[in-house]
């Protein structure tokens, strides 16, 4: 480690910046550049051109090398998927993924020049905001205002319309906090929240955590929540209890630590679910939460449905329409499904970014891309893939737009954190150079 790392420090500008950059992350609040072309995350888009050129100094050719061969691993995914008279919207989607991508990187080399304490203090405070938010808007009259925002920076966007289910399933109208839905805010403060757990470096922070997704569950309950009880394991797997850079103790008695603890984690997620969402679970086992289907049990099958029918390519980057009709008949002839659902829009019934990956690719170039991104995030010095890979899978299963900024922002922050997290906190001291006067010297003194 050189002296200039551990002077790494965010300046104001810098720390605006990135806060900017999470604001746009948790609106999702879309300008359109053209009638089919938005701008999503809009915030964050501009924030994230701002961090690319300041930090300009620090692109490396092989960091441009890697984005570079991504993207060459995507416009072959297009050309090569089926049905060229969709070739135009496939560009568009990939487009919006070099946009998301760009972004991504911008936010990830910014976020690395951070120290851990500056870095962990950014996301706690986000988290608390939320949480506070959701207070005030369930408790104080905050409701009013957050509703009148929402109507003006999303208008004719999709609004949130469930709340008569909402009260039925939680007994409460779910706070929604100038987002478009409650589930925004619980995938963002799940998101902001196991970051920072790897990020702080406070002792007893697991404590914290747990009172975080506590209080989250009693602000502002949603099945999202319980993934960030999931996203404490590839924490404790991959990256916990590095000192310095270094991980003590032999590779097994981490591995059969982090499983045991992983193993307590899972079975405390398990009681969670049972005890807070007793009425989403009962409605999931009499196969009537649409919801649940179209995130995770839908795609899925989708997907397995692409693997049988276009392996090669799937139906190419944002290729729902190009695949509508086997999504109908996939969901027509699935258990759980039920006829009286509505499907306004393919798009609205795919949103799982994980399975969308396997959708738009096909099992070839899904496989592909993954290896490629891998090989690219090693290129940025990422100390564990399979770290940044998890988190991105399971924060997957709330969230869909594969091509927008808030899927990758999840693995560029995994990746910057996990970095952060394992840098080591003072320099090392290295060898003096010996000079070829000075051991001549040597040599004859013996």
């Amino acid at each position: 480690m050189t002296s200039a790392d551990s002077e790494r420090s965010l300046d104001w500008i810098d720390t605006s910046l990135l806060v900017v950059f999470l604001v746009g992350l948790y609106l999702g609040v879309s300008l359109p550049i053209t009638s089919k072309i938005p701008l999503t995350c809009a915030p964050s888009g501009f924030a994230g051109l701002a961090m690319l050129w300041r930090r300009r100094d620090q692109i490396r050719p092989t960091h441009l090398a890697g984005l570079f061969g991504v993207i060459a691993l995507y416009l072959g995914s297009i050309f090569t998927a089926a049905d060229y008279s969709f070739l135009g919207k496939r560009a568009t989607g990939l487009l919006q993924l070099t946009y998301s991508l760009i972004i991504g990187y911008a936010l990830f080399l910014t976020m690395v020049q951070g120290q851990r304490k500056q870095v962990a203090a950014i996301l706690l405070g986000f988290c608390v905001f939320i949480i506070v938010g959701c207070l005030l808007e369930s408790y104080a009259g905050l409701r009013p205002i957050s509703d009148w925002v929402r109507e003006k920076i999303f208008e004719s966007a999709y609004v949130y319309d469930a709340d008569l289910r909402d009260e039925i399933l939680y007994g409460k109208v779910r706070p929604k906090l100038f987002t478009s839905e409650p589930s925004a805010v619980t995938f963002s403060f799940t998101h902001f929240c196991s970051i920072w757990l790897v990020t702080s470096p406070w002792r007893y922070k697991i404590v914290v955590y747990a009172g975080l997704v506590g209080a989250a569950l009693i602000v502002m309950p949603g099945p999202t929540l319980v993934l960030m009880l999931l996203l404490a394991i590839p924490y404790f797997i991959f990256l916990s209890g590095t000192v310095d850079g270094v991980r003590p103790g032999s590779a097994a008695t981490r591995l059969i630590g982090a499983l045991a603890l992983s193993a307590i984690v899972l079975g405390v997620a398990v009681w969670i679910g049972n005890m807070f969402f007793a009425e989403r679970l009962k409605e999931l086992a009499d196969g009537k939460d649409a919801s649940f289907f179209y995130r995770f049990t839908g795609p899925m099958l989708v997907a397995f449905e692409m693997f049988d029918k276009y392996p090669w390519a799937g139906s190419g980057l944002t290729g729902e329409p190009f695949i509508a009709d086997d999504v109908i008949n996939v969901y027509m002839n699935a258990p759980g499904f039920q006829a009286a659902w509505k499907i306004p829009k393919i798009g609205d019934v795919l949103t799982n970014y994980f399975w969308l990956h396997w959708i738009y690719l096909g099992l070839i170039w899904g496989a592909v891309i993954f290896a490629g991104m891998s090989g690219w995030l090693r290129i940025l010095g990422v100390p564990s893939v399979l770290y940044c890979w998890t988190c991105w899978a399971i924060l997957g299963q709330a969230s869909g737009a594969y091509v927008g900024p808030k899927t990758w922002a999840v693995l560029f922050t995994a990746a910057a954190v996990s970095i952060i997290a394992t840098r080591p906190a003072h320099p090392r001291p290295t060898e003096l150079p010996v000079y070829p006067a000075l051991l001549a010297n040597r040599r004859r003194a013996a």
